[in-house]
């Protein structure tokens, strides 16, 4: 069957369950999706990888950030050695958190090693990587989707690390969208008023400078993107050919997102978006794929967090899909649509 007709037949399926139509609302959808995804009637979660991809970023140098380099190889240390936020949060969800250098400025030991560079450059200045840099990176990520596919999970959450990142992910959805960086930079990890101006005035200027292609988004990754994005975008980009759902995590996810849509438009069929982030451009991207994500916290703490929050909540939509609680089952006439509704 279809990506379309295993969706709809989804669809059917939860309007046999004995609770009023459409009331675990889009919960629902996303159980839809993941049976598109995955190509079957009764989806699976069981296996469950959370890919982090580490990066470090030139336009550090313009003070974007209150933290440097370092902070990406701390962060990094502890994911590998399964203490950080994202393990902590994965263990409770059940979820294995895979972490991948594909861009550090330091190696950190206990990394899956792809590095395409030690750090981008700086692209206030000139681009921040190479094409053929960030086609490495993209296929980086291809390659840890299939490596999360081998493994046995039936779903993936993408996340990031990487000090600068909500600047690199605030030029792309810039020039993707074509919108003024004003409405698309926040404060990161907590800028002040002159620090979110340097970032608001960084983005321009690499915008201005390296005068990348907005409908070549490789082209804008490579110019004023980072290889987290374009590892991310990878993994997205290989989803359909793996009938592998991904979730979504924050801003620099969805500006992943939106890169590997604008090279594939399939692939927003298998993006599962799990909150709307601080950051403000987080809206902007996810209006632009033309999702919208049910966890509303003004989380903004990367590494896929964000998205482990959503799993439990998929389980527990999956329970009641799954169960033999229908209308048959408790005698009672089902719910229809009405018109006019």
């Amino acid at each position: 069957m279809s990506y379309k007709e295993i969706f709809e037949g989804c669809v059917t399926n939860w309007n046999t369950v004995a609770k009023p139509l459409h009331s675990l609302g889009m919960l629902e959808g996303m159980i839809a999706k993941i049976a598109a995804a995955q190509e079957i009637a009764r989806p699976y979660i069981a296996g469950r990888s959370v890919l982090v991809f580490c990066a470090d970023n030139g336009v550090v140098e313009e003070g974007v950030s209150q933290s440097d380099h370092t902070v990406t190889t701390a962060v990094a240390t502890s994911i590998a050695s399964g203490s950080s936020n994202a393990n902590l949060m994965a263990r409770e969800a059940n979820a294995h958190v895979e972490v991948y250098d594909v861009g550090m400025i330091d190696d950190v030991p206990g990394v899956h090693q792809c590095k395409v560079c030690h750090g981008t450059r700086n692209f206030t200045r000139e681009p921040a990587m190479t094409r053929e840099e960030t086609e490495k990176a993209v296929e980086a990520g291809r390659k840890a989707a299939e490596k999360a596919k081998l493994d046995g999970n039936g779903i993936v959450v993408i996340g990031e690390m990487g000090i600068g990142n909500t600047t690199t992910a605030a030029a792309v959805l810039s020039v993707l969208t074509r919108t003024e960086p004003e409405a698309v930079c926040g404060r990161g990890s907590g800028l002040s008023d002159a620090g979110l101006k340097r970032k608001i005035d960084a983005v321009r200027r690499g915008i201005n400078i390296n005068q990348p292609d907005p409908t070549d988004p490789v082209d804008v990754l490579s110019k004023v993107g980072g290889a987290d994005i374009a590892a991310m975008c990878g993994v997205l980009l290989a989803a359909p050919g793996l009938h592998l759902p991904v979730v979504l995590d924050g801003l620099v996810s969805c500006v992943a997102a939106l890169a590997a849509a604008r090279i594939d438009n399939r692939t927003v069929e298998y993006m599962i978006p799990s909150h709307m982030g601080k950051e403000p451009g987080c809206r902007l991207a996810l209006e632009a794929l033309g999702l919208k994500a049910p966890i509303q916290g003004e989380l903004a703490l990367g590494e896929g967090t964000g998205g482990i929050l959503l799993l439990p909540m998929l389980d527990m939509a999956l329970a009641v899909y799954n169960s033999s609680h229908s209308f048959d089952s408790i005698g009672i006439e089902p719910y229809r649509e009405q018109e006019g509704v």
